[in-house]
Formats: structure tokens, sequence, C-alpha cells
């Protein structure tokens, strides 16, 4: 069994895996622009008449970061892996390969998996590839979990941990995980139906675009130690820095390149995950690898000493709160918007705080256009799982502008 990063990494690869005029209208990918030319690039069409899909996600953030803890209950031993906050996708490999490794200190010859998000269906797939028989124990499968309402790009420290509860030694450990999954999504790339892909991304702005530095508001005393919830960004940690060698960065785009119908953008490449093909290729390999479904609700950690498997691995995310009475998950509330997928036009743009990303199960529209000042707090505390049409709505008239047909005045 392959216990350091790369080797496990290598295991799971065998196994898994300017004006808008300029829009050139073709579905091949654009070649580099030449200097002093336009980026070539078709329209995103972004209209009500295009929008196919509501959905509301809670993302679990624990304030101390996931909880990757041990504990027994009677004879089984359990091992907690959910906590991710909206690195759930990003962080499911090498969250998986740290709970497996305290799993296999006993070593077990099959495991029980509960519950079947991307955390818990990935948990399950890497520990067939260890050599174990398992069994995930769920009362849905990933197509109806929360994980299946998520955005889907690789953002390994959103809303990951607050940095105070998570002390000074979480890094480390999230950065052991974000590159173990980096390298694990990877050997996905090029794969039938595009389970993982990249795709450019552009951040457009009306004005320069500059760095914004987050300072503590001095006019907020609390904290999540005075009143067991965040309540200002600076309470959060923020990671990306750490893997900033291996992840795509940005770069400013000259005005003439740019073709979209703002003054300033930048260009970055960013790693994303089209769900049905993703899901698909987890489960045929699940499946193939003789593992088995059972469908089953728990009320209490108690049920789990009553599985067969005296070993455990527990991946309800959010559930967690109530299932194990875990107070410290806190609900993030996150809404997407579903347009037509549009494969001639494989991009993304962020403009005013709102993003789009066409993926090959959707155009995917996000806002947080209403409160950028919150940063990270934007949906902290909100346990609201009904969509807000509204929402979507104002997203797309905000972004709509930049692909209009009208030339941008000099």
């Amino acid at each position: 069994m392959l216990r350091g990063s790369l080797g496990a990494a290598a295991l799971v690869g065998l196994q898994a895996c300017a004006s808008a005029t300029k829009l050139a209208q073709t579905s091949a990918a654009p070649p580099p622009p030449l200097p002093g030319k336009s980026i070539s690039l078709v329209p995103l069409r972004v209209s009500l008449d295009q929008l196919i899909d509501l959905k509301c996600c809670l993302r679990p953030l624990r304030a101390a970061g996931p909880n990757l803890g041990t504990e027994m209950v009677r004879d089984t031993l359990v091992v907690h892996n959910y906590g991710h906050g909206g690195s759930g996708w990003s962080l499911s490999w090498g969250s998986a390969d740290v709970a497996l490794g305290k799993a296999l200190t006993v070593f077990p010859k099959e495991i029980a998996v509960i519950g079947c998000g991307i955390i818990g269906l990935t948990t399950a797939v890497l520990a067939q590839q260890y050599g174990l028989k398992v069994t995930i124990y769920s009362r849905d499968p990933i197509q109806r979990s929360r994980s299946f309402r998520a955005s889907g790009s690789f953002t390994p420290s959103s809303r990951i941990a607050l940095a105070e509860p998570a002390g000074p030694a979480f890094g480390d450990l999230w950065e052991q995980m974000a590159r173990f999954s980096w390298k694990a999504f990877r050997t996905c790339l090029g794969l039938p139906g595009k389970p993982v892909e990249f795709t450019e991304s552009y951040g457009l702005s009306d004005t320069p675009p500059q760095r914004r530095v987050w300072t503590p508001d001095p006019a907020i005393t609390d904290s999540y130690a005075t009143k067991g919830t965040p309540l200002q960004h600076t309470e959060f940690a923020h990671l990306d820095e750490r893997i900033r060698d291996i992840v795509p960065q940005s770069v400013a785009l000259a005005p003439e390149e740019i073709p979209f119908n703002v003054p300033y953008a930048t260009r970055t490449s960013q790693m994303h995950f089209n769900f049905s093909s993703y899901a698909h290729m987890l489960q045929s390999e699940f499946f193939g690898r003789g593992g088995q479904y059972v469908m089953r609700d728990f009320a209490t950690p108690a049920q789990f000493a009553d599985l067969k498997e005296k070993v455990v691995i527990h991946c309800t995310g959010y559930a967690a709160r109530d299932l194990i009475n875990d107070q410290t998950v806190i609900p993030v509330r996150g809404q997407t918007g579903w347009l037509v997928p549009q494969p001639e036009a494989n991009y993304g743009v962020r403009y005013k705080n709102v993003s789009v990303l066409s993926k090959a199960d959707g155009v995917v529209v996000q806002n947080n256009s209403s409160t950028p000042e919150l940063g990270d707090m934007l949906g902290v505390g909100n346990s609201m799982e009904l969509v807000n049409r509204a929402d979507t709505e104002a997203a797309l008239k905000i972004i709509a502008p930049v692909f209009a047909p009208a030339a941008r005045q000099a």
C-alpha cells in the first residue's frame, strides 16, 4: 500500500483517472493571440432564455478545518472525513488519503463508508485501490447529494477553516491534501467525457485591477471565539499562496488583446470538474471493483457499530452537524444558476463579482455582487436551501454587457 503522496497519486492516475464584435464564431480552441491582436472567442449567451436550472448548496464550514479524527464506537473504529467548507471537491483525494491512512492502522480487509457525496465516493474508490473491500451506506447517491449542487471549480482553500481555531499546523495538512488532490485530478485530464479539464478564465474590470488587501474591521470587536461564528473575512484561513508554484496565476492582457466590452482584463487557466462525467467515472470504477451500495439513513453514530464492517469512514458533510452533533459545523449558503451547455464558448468570466463558467454540463452562474465587502463571509450562517431566482436573473443582467455587440467606446 502506497503511503507517500507521489506514489498514491500515481496509483490514482492508473485507475481513475476590445469589443464583442471581435468575437469569432468557431468551436475550436483559439490559438494564442499574436502581438497586437485580439483574442478570438465565441460570446457566451447569458440570457434568461438559456436558464435551465437553479441549485442551492450548504457548504459545511468547520471552524477548525475538516474533522479527520478517530473514535471508537463500541467495537468499531470510526474515522471522520467531513467539514470541508467550499473545498470538498478540490480536496477530495487528499482528504481521503489522510482518512485511509488512519483506517489502515488496524489492517482491515473491508471498510464501510458513510455518505456518497464527493468525499464519500472518492474515499470509497481510493480504499478499493488500496486493496480493501468497500460498502457505501448512504441515503442518496452522489447525483442527489449536496456535492452535485456545487460550482465545480478547483478552490482548495474556499472557506476551509478559520485561522485561529485551525491553528498554525493546519496549513501543512491543507497543503498535503491540496497537492495530493492536484496530482490525482491531473491524471483525469483527457479522459472520455472530460471529467476534469482546464479552461481559460478572464477577470474583467472597468478600472485598473488592484489586489484587495483585507484588514480587520476595528468596529467589529467580537469573533468566532466570543460568538461561535465568524464575523469578518479576515478570520478565515487563506492558504492559496502555499501552492502557487503548481496552480496557474493570472496575467494582465494588453488593451488590444481584450475581446470583451471592458478596458481591463486578466487571464488565467482554471481547473474544473464536469459533474455528470466525473460521477460516472467514479461510480463505474467503484462498482467495477465489486463495491456495494446500500441505501440507508443513520439517526445516531451508535448505529455505525451495528454494521458488519468494523472500520467505518464517516463522510456525511453538512449532515454531520446533526448526525454526530458537531455544532462547530457552520452552514455557508451558495446558489448557482445553470444555462444550456455552450461547448463552442469554452471559458469563464468574472465581472463585478459575478462569475460564469462554461462547462460540459452547463454554464454555471454565481452572483456575489450584492455584498462584495463580505468576502468569505457571504452566505455564512445561512441555512436556507431554497433557491432565489431573482438572484441569478440579476447576475445575468450585470454580466451581459461584456458580451454586447456594440463596440466599446474609446
